[in-house]
C-alpha cells in the first residue's frame, strides 16, 4: 500500500549556547547566558535561521489555559530564553496576581528574561488609523476625510479582536521572514493568551480563510469596471497602512501588489503549520470528562484551523485513574501533568518551577515529539484518510468544486481544502469513520 503522509515539515532540535541579540532602546533587557531552541527547517528554504516560537493553549473555560500560559513563561524564561507573554484575554487579574505586579500596554520586564504585555484592541486602532491618516495624506484618496476620523472615538467590533492579536503576533512573533533582520529578534518564545480557544483558533486560520476571499475580491477588481476604476488606489491605501512588508508601493503594479499579499498570507499560513515554529497544546481537567472530550473536540478544530496539536496537559493533584484514561484517549498525542497551583498568594516559584516533570518540561521545550499526520494518500486504493478527533461521521460535509481537484471539508463551524495529488483527482464514491478518521473514497 502506498502511503503519502502530509504532516509538518522535518526537523531537529539543537539546543547551542544563547548568543548575544539585538537591543530594543524601548524595552530594557537583562543579558544572561541560557539556552535557546534553534531548529532545522528542511522545507521552509531558511535552513539555519533563528526563528521566534509561539506557543498557545486550548481547552474549555475555566481548565487553566491562563495558568498554564504562566507557568510555560515561567519555565521558558528559566531556561534562558527570552520570553513574552501576550495576553489578549480578560483575565488580566489572574495574571497579574500570579506575576506579582502590574502588566500594562508595552512589553514589561517581570524577571530575568521574562516579559509581558496586555493587548488593548482599543488601544491597538490608534497606530494603524495614524498610518492609514498618513498614507492618505500623501496620496490625497479621501481628498482629508479621514484625517477628522478621532481614532480615541471608535469601539471596537466584533471580529476586531482576532484581526488585531494577529497584527500584534506579527509585531512580537515576527511571523513574516520577508525583511527580517535576524540579528534583531528580541524574542525566542512568545506566549499568547487569547480571549477564548475559539477565537485563537479563528486566528490561526484567519489567512487561508482570507486568501479565499482575497481570490474573488481580485476578480471583482480585475474584471468590472467599478474594480479597475477604485481598486489600484484603496490597495495601495491599505498595503502601505498595513505596513506588513516594509517599503513604498511606489513603482509597483496592482498585479505586483496583489500577488505580494498572496505571498504574505500564504507565508502566515505556512507559519501556523509548521510545529517548529507554533505550537499548540490542549489543556484539560482529567477528572472532569466533559473538559477531556472538549480538548478532544478542540484538537479536531486545530486540524481543521490549519494547524497541529503539539501535546496535551492537564492539571490534577496526582496522577489517577482518570489520568490514566485520558492519557489513553489523547493518543497518540504526549499527556503530562502540570505543577498544580492551589492559590495565587504567596507564590514560591522557584518550588513550583521545581515541581516541573520531566515529561512536562521535555513536551513545552519541544523534546517530545508526538505528531499524527493530519492527511493520508493511498494512491493504490484512490482513497483519502482525514484525521478528525472529536468529530463523528454526522458532524462532517464533504463538497467538491473546479473538477475534482479539491476536497473542502466541512466539520463543525471549520473549512478546510485538501488539494488532491494528480492520479487521485475525482468524485467522492463514499465515505467511512474509522478510529476517530474519516476515509474518503474517490472514483
Amino acid at each position: 500500500m502506498e502511503l503519502l503522509a502530509l504532516s509538518p515539515g522535518s526537523f531537529q532540535w539543537l539546543f547551542p549556547r544563547n548568543p548575544k541579540r539585538g537591543t530594543d532602546p524601548q524595552i530594557r533587557k537583562k543579558r544572561c547566558s541560557g539556552w535557546r531552541i534553534q531548529v532545522s527547517i528542511a522545507d521552509s528554504g531558511e535552513s539555519g535561521q533563528k526563528h521566534t516560537k509561539i506557543v498557545t493553549f486550548l481547552g474549555k473555560g475555566g481548565s487553566g489555559r491562563t495558568t498554564a500560559s504562566v507557568l510555560a513563561a515561567k519555565l521558558y524564561a528559566k531556561e534562558g530564553l527570552q520570553t513574552c507573554l501576550v495576553i489578549h484575554s480578560q483575565d488580566i487579574i489572574t495574571v497579574e496576581q500570579l506575576m506579582g505586579c502590574t502588566i500594562g500596554d508595552f512589553p514589561t520586564m517581570i524577571s530575568e528574561n521574562l516579559f509581558a504585555v496586555q493587548l488593548r484592541t482599543s488601544k491597538m486602532l490608534l497606530e494603524p488609523l495614524d498610518r492609514m491618516k498618513k498614507v492618505d495624506a500623501r496620496m490625497n484618496l479621501t481628498q482629508g476625510i479621514l484625517e477628522g476620523v478621532v481614532g480615541e472615538e471608535l469601539g471596537v467590533l466584533p471580529g476586531m479582536d482576532s484581526i488585531f492579536s494577529f497584527l500584534a503576533l506579527q509585531k512580537y512573533g515576527n511571523l513574516f521572514s520577508r525583511g527580517r533582520d535576524y540579528s534583531k529578534k528580541e524574542f525566542d518564545i512568545v506566549i499568547y493568551d487569547g480571549s477564548s480557544s475559539e477565537d485563537t483558533l479563528r486566528l490561526v486560520g484567519a489567512t487561508e480563510r482570507v486568501r479565499w476571499y482575497l481570490k474573488y475580491v481580485r476578480n471583482i477588481a480585475e474584471k468590472t469596471d467599478i474594480g479597475r476604476l477604485t481598486a489600484p488606489s484603496f490597495l495601495r491605501l491599505v498595503y502601505e497602512s498595513a505596513a506588513i512588508n516594509p517599503g513604498s508601493v511606489e513603482g509597483k503594479t496592482s498585479t505586483a501588489i496583489w500577488n505580494e499579499i498572496e505571498q504574505i498570507l500564504e507565508e502566515a499560513s505556512a507559519y501556523f503549520r509548521d510545529c517548529s515554529r507554533f505550537r499548540c497544546y490542549l489543556l484539560m481537567d482529567p477528572s472532569r470528562p466533559l473538559s477531556v472530550i472538549s480538548a478532544l473536540r478542540y484538537w479536531g478544530c486545530a486540524i481543521q484551523a490549519g494547524t497541529n496539536i503539539y501535546g496535551a496537559f492537564g492539571f490534577a493533584l496526582k496522577f489517577s485513574s482518570a489520568t490514566q484514561e485520558t492519557v489513553e484517549r489523547m493518543s497518540p498525542l504526549s499527556f503530562t501533568l502540570l505543577p498544580f497551583i492551589s492559590s495565587y498568594s504567596s507564590l514560591d516559584w522557584d518550588e513550583i518551577l521545581n515541581s516541573f516533570s520531566k515529561d512536562a518540561s521535555n513536551l513545552l521545550l519541544g523534546n517530545t515529539i508526538s505528531l499524527h499526520s493530519l492527511v493520508l494518500f493511498d494512491h493504490k486504493q484512490k482513497s483519502v484518510t482525514l484525521f478528525l478527533p472529536g468529530f463523528n461521521k454526522s458532524e462532517i460535509k464533504l463538497y467538491q468544486y473546479r473538477g475534482g481537484a479539491e476536497l473542502l471539508v466541512e466539520a463543525g463551524d471549520q473549512r478546510r481544502i485538501i488539494q488532491l495529488p494528480p492520479g487521485m483527482q475525482g468524485k467522492v464514491a463514499g465515505a467511512k469513520f474509522i478510529k476517530r478518521s474519516l476515509v474518503v473514497t474517490l472514483r
